[in-house]
């Protein structure tokens, strides 16, 4: 198989017939032998209905997934990336918002070009202000974060090598950073295409400003767990290790101040009456437990069944 098109859905019923009928076009022309994997995310229209038409007028091209509820969309293309057979494998969103005439140079830059991942860049976007700005400040800050420099980290066009889809896990809201995720597994070839991007046509758009806010936690989240997923001691044990010393030395300080009063006669604050003892103190104690914690952590991180799980790109001279 050389192409596979994974397509996460959600009440886009009027959209997909459309979608189809283009991809079929544009594959067509360039003779490659595809699939296209569209997952409904829990549907609440008729969509199931136009995937169970669309099997049957594209048989052995076009293949369904159905969830029972809403999961979204890092479900969805977890679940599509697993059933991907071919040897690049794109991705766009159902709402005709992004174009199947871009997927000839996807291809020929993933093949040609051996990009690990290339994502799309909607450098003009036909959306509202409202999704427009928050987005611009999103992938200014997830650049500076993650060192990938991609104008557009959220685009729904991108492709891949395989290998990148078999290898990393799409989770919870982290379909915003799977460049990032591509990177952290060790794929580093990560390029960028200007894409033309579409108004809406059928339906509304089913994000919120919610999902900037959650954006950013995920951001968090991705990052600490590619720097210190399997060494949490190296942040927690760092950084209270910082701030007892911190506070050690504070009320080192304090004492040996009180001391030098006291021996030349003169009169001093008591020591608790000052706000620098407590503070000293408060270092000291969450000094310790952030240590305790990364001592944990670290714990249970070296107990998990993965610890020695290590990506490998290719073995050679090894028998079995």
């Amino acid at each position: 198989m050389e192409l596979s098109v994974v397509i996460p859905s959600y009440n886009e019923e009027e959209s997909l017939p459309h979608l189809l009928e283009w991809i079929a076009s544009v594959v067509g022309k360039e003779g490659l032998e595809y699939e296209v994997i569209i997952v409904d995310d829990g549907s609440s229209d008729g969509s199931w209905n136009v995937i169970q038409n669309l099997v049957a007028t594209y048989p052995g091209v076009v293949k369904g997934v159905k969830f029972r509820r809403n999961y979204g969309k890092s479900a969805a293309l977890n679940v599509g990336f697993q059933r991907a057979k071919g040897d690049v494998v794109i991705t766009m969103d159902a709402d005709l918002q992004d174009s199947p005439d871009e997927i000839p140079e996807l291809v020929r830059m993933i093949r040609d070009e051996k990009y690990d991942m290339v994502s799309g860049w909607k450098k003009v976007r036909h959306d509202p202000l409202s999704k427009t700005i928050p987005s611009k400040l999103f992938n200014s800050v997830t650049r500076y974060i993650s060192g990938i420099k991609l104008h557009d980290f959220n685009c729904g066009l991108k492709a891949y090598n395989v290998e990148v889809v078999k290898t990393i896990e799409v989770y919870g809201e982290m379909h915003r950073y799977i460049p990032l995720l591509a990177k952290e597994a060790g794929f580093y070839r990560i390029g960028e295409k200007v894409v033309t991007h579409y108004e809406r046509k059928y339906g509304v758009s089913k994000f919120g400003i919610e999902r900037t806010i959650k954006g950013f936690l995920d951001l968090l989240s991705v990052s600490f767990m590619g720097k210190f997923g399997k060494r949490p001691m190296h942040l927690f044990g760092g950084l209270g290790t910082l701030m007892f010393f911190f506070g050690l030395l504070s009320a080192m300080w304090l004492g040996g101040k009180k001391l030098w009063y006291v021996y030349n006669g003169l009169t001093m604050t008591m020591l608790t009456n000052t706000p620098h003892f407590y503070l000293a103190l408060t270092c000291m104690i969450l000094g310790t437990q952030l240590f305790l914690a990364g001592f944990l952590a670290e714990l249970v991180t070296r107990n998990a069944p993965d610890r020695n799980n290590y990506l490998i790109k290719s073995e050679i001279g090894i028998e079995s």
